[in-house]
């Protein structure tokens, strides 16, 4: 199964993620994803999405994660 997850990026106080596509069973931060659809830093609250790739995968099968589909929510686009 494909899940859209969050996947950790930067050092300890300025962590940023990047929500990718990627099977269930692989570790977080593995860098084995099927493609990146996003960008979130939590510290400036810039996110960055590529709706068009997210909405194909979301139709091909793939579940967001609960915090994915937080971040999903407050873009109202999706």
């Amino acid at each position: 199964m494909l899940k859209i997850r969050l996947s950790l990026r930067g050092k300890r106080g300025q962590r940023s993620f990047r929500l990718v596509v990627i099977d269930s069973r692989r570790k977080r931060d593995s860098g084995n994803y099927l493609v990146d659809v996003g960008f979130y830093n939590p510290n400036t609250k810039e996110m960055r999405l590529d709706k068009d790739n997210i909405q194909k995968w979301l139709n091909h099968g793939a579940q967001p994660t609960s915090t994915v589909q937080s971040l999903l929510k407050k873009q109202h686009d999706l």
